[in-house]
């Protein structure tokens, strides 16, 4: 065990967290995300027994966002024509905002088909239990300053 990391982070978790450089992309993916087959060139980490809200403020305690990007912290965009309300997104804009310095500014939104192709570029995608929709993450790692 160690001090300061939240007991949510697995050994297998903070391997990759650490192995991440300046760029790489993780995938903090829902129930119903792809998650193996788009990660056929990823690490995946499976965390099935947990929802994204829990995983995404542990991972900010340590992972610093992309700050030569405008939006190093996406959301897969709703489908036109799909009626579906997101209010995860209100709960992942508060758990952002305490780590982020620009706050909100640095949250975007990526076509869905286009979310899958770049998925399958992220260094690691870690599965979760999450049964919202559209509640998928992809993160974009930045330089450790501290």
């Amino acid at each position: 065990m160690l001090k300061g990391i939240p007991k949510i982070i697995s050994p297998e978790l903070l391997k990759v967290l650490c192995e991440m450089g300046h760029s790489d992309r993780i995938v903090i993916a829902d129930g119903n995300f792809p998650a193996e087959s788009m990660g056929k060139d990823a690490k995946v980490i499976r965390m099935d027994g947990h929802g994204i809200p829990e995983i995404l403020d542990a991972i900010l305690q340590l992972f610093p966002l992309d700050s030569y990007v405008e939006k190093p912290f996406n959301l897969m965009q709703v489908m036109p024509g799909d009626d579906v309300e997101t209010p995860i997104w209100e709960v992942y804009g508060q758990i952002e905002e305490k780590y982020e310095p620009r706050g909100r500014e640095a949250i975007g939104q990526i076509e869905r088909f286009a979310f899958y192709e770049e998925a399958k570029k992220a260094y690691a995608i870690i599965a979760t239990g999450e049964t919202a929709l559209y509640a998928n993450i992809m993160l974009q790692k930045g330089v450790v300053t501290d």
